[in-house]
């Protein structure tokens, strides 16, 4: 037994077996059939019998799957910045998070196609109840976040995923994806949570925090979807923040913004790797010397990575200009662009529901608003 059990993902050893409990679930079925469509049932459960590693399944299944979902539900995906990253180092990604499954498996069929280091990725406990999102998420390398503990035991459980965290950087030189906050940005506002650079520090041991960040080696993810296929499913959150209100998730709410993500159409796609975070943070540790403050300090220089290097797509000049009735940036995209989103604006939100149309447009427009900020400073 390791302390890690309850978060890790399989062993290599382990995965043919969990495979194999899987194999004839009819969620699997739909997965093959969607990946390989036209193939047999039987070739792919007899190709199954020869996974015996993480590496297998992603080289042989889950890369075909990434790549069906890109040829069916967009235009296309576009990296820059990963030319500058070394091939056989492993780095902690952090990147803004707009979508459950897709952002973590983009990027790691990029870091497969460019011959990086894959990432394990973090994914909440709360996303995988099923057991065969459960298996799967482990035959893909995510591990666990645990949510809805008491305070005491999410302050052990933090520690645990911290010092995991730090095993899979240090010790299986493997590189790590986590997302630079608790659950995805709804309204476009991409901002790091100091709660999870505290738990990454948790592992530091003796060494200092600032000491202790560069051995992390991190580099923030900047991605960006022409359009987000969850737009009008994160309205209610937002009405509900709004009106001041708590929002409880329906029962099905994250299997279907799951296969929302998966399946609705998102046009252009762009991943940003931006450089490791180094010299930074020497500029940190020299200059400020309460570690919440370098926390802070830290965060905002991931922020600003993210926001400066995020892909701004026609749908975000649109929504700016709609939002202040204007044409500002009409240059940065056609009439023929415009009405197919206004279009789509029109289909999602009623025409009567003004407060939901401020945060629908909002939503694409605040990376350009925050772009613009962080170009001011």
């Amino acid at each position: 037994m390791s302390k890690f059990d309850e978060i890790r993902y399989f062993h290599d050893h382990e995965v043919n077996e969990a495979l194999g409990s899987i194999a004839r679930d009819p969620m699997m079925k739909a997965l093959m059939n969607f990946t390989f469509p036209g193939v047999d049932e039987q070739v792919w459960l007899e190709q199954f019998k020869d996974v015996h590693s993480i590496s297998d399944f992603q080289h042989h299944f889950v890369a075909h799957t990434i790549r069906q979902i890109l040829a069916k539900s967009s235009e296309g995906l576009t990296t820059s910045g990963f030319d500058l990253l070394d091939k056989n180092t492993p780095y902690l990604f952090i990147s803004n998070h707009r979508d459950i499954v897709l952002d973590t498996s983009l990027l790691n069929l990029v870091l497969l196609e460019s011959g990086h280091i894959m990432t394990a990725s973090a994914i909440g406990d709360n996303l995988v109840k099923r057991k065969f999102l459960n298996v799967l998420a482990k035959l893909n390398r995510n591990f666990l976040v645990q949510r809805g503990l008491s305070l005491r035991e999410q302050l052990k459980s933090s520690q645990n995923m911290s010092e995991y965290i730090d095993q899979q950087l240090h010790q299986e030189n493997r590189s790590v994806w986590i997302a630079q906050r608790e659950g995805r940005t709804k309204n476009g506002n991409d901002s790091t949570q100091q709660g999870v650079l505290k738990m990454l520090a948790m592992a530091s041991g003796d060494q200092s925090l600032i000491d202790y960040f560069k051995t992390l080696k991190i580099v923030p993810i900047s991605i960006s979807y022409e359009y987000d296929p969850t737009d009008s499913l994160k309205m209610p959150q937002l009405l509900a923040q709004h009106r001041d209100e708590e929002y409880v998730k329906g029962k099905n709410e994250d299997f279907t913004t799951m296969l929302s993500g998966i399946l609705g159409q998102k046009k252009r796609i762009h991943i940003h790797a931006g450089h490791v975070i180094n010299a930074e943070l020497d500029d940190i540790a020299a200059h400020i010397e309460n570690k919440n403050k370098q926390l802070q300090a830290i965060a905002q220089v991931i922020d600003d990575s993210i926001i400066r290097n995020y892909k701004l797509w026609p749908t975000k000049y649109i929504a700016y200009d709609l939002i202040h009735n204007t044409d500002t940036y009409a240059s940065h995209y056609t009439e023929q662009e415009k009405q197919l989103f206004i279009r789509r604006l029109e289909m999602r939100i009623s025409s009567s529901d003004a407060v939901s149309k401020e945060y629908f447009l909002a939503m694409y427009a605040n990376p350009l608003i925050n772009k613009i900020k962080a170009e001011e400073n």
